[in-house]
């Protein structure tokens, strides 16, 4: 038995199809005009993101990442983030893919209710992956110029990082 929500996307598609056909529109050539604007985006885009992967991959595979845990272990124990939990800070805001794998690790190796587990789960649910999405969109936009996004956007994920101990410790 299907349920509802399984008719949502098919519905709205005929109504946007209808609303366009009601109004006289060349739905077809649209929806056409429409899928060459993306592939032109994504085609813009590609290399700022084979930068950003390539560089994810490099700072894995050197053993910076696990340096620069070690380096910031004093300052997460100040905020109550253990270290096992600092290469996901730490990769959250370059890599969505990079953070999975981390998270996947930390959920296999720790359990999903331990304290680890239940930090890292907050965590990936309350940060963003900063740069990706700063390459994403500034790209697709042609901005070159990121101004005040970058600080900003960090210092969000920085707090949600914290907080994502603090109110776990709390709560659990």
């Amino acid at each position: 038995m299907m349920q509802i929500g399984s008719y949502i996307v098919p519905l709205v598609v005929v109504m946007i199809v209808g609303h366009g056909l009601s109004k006289g529109l060349p739905v077809f050539d649209l929806f056409i005009e429409g899928a060459k604007d993306g592939l032109l985006t994504a085609a813009r885009i590609l290399p700022a993101l084979v930068a950003l992967m390539t560089a994810v991959g490099m700072f894995k595979a050197s053993g910076a990442l696990d340096l620069l845990s070690f380096a910031l272990e004093p300052l997460g124990k100040l905020f109550g983030l253990p270290r096992d939990l600092l290469p996901l800070a730490l990769l959250r805001p370059i890599s969505g893919s990079g953070a999975m794998a981390i998270f996947d690790d930390l959920l296999r190796i720790h359990g999903p209710d331990s304290l680890i587990g239940r930090i890292a789960s907050v965590m990936e649910g309350s940060t963003e992956t900063t740069f990706y999405t700063i390459a994403v969109y500034y790209g697709a936009a042609e901005i070159r110029q990121t101004r005040h996004t970058v600080p900003a956007a960090l210092s969000a994920d920085l707090t949600g990082f914290f907080l994502s101990a603090l109110l776990v410790r709390m709560l659990f």
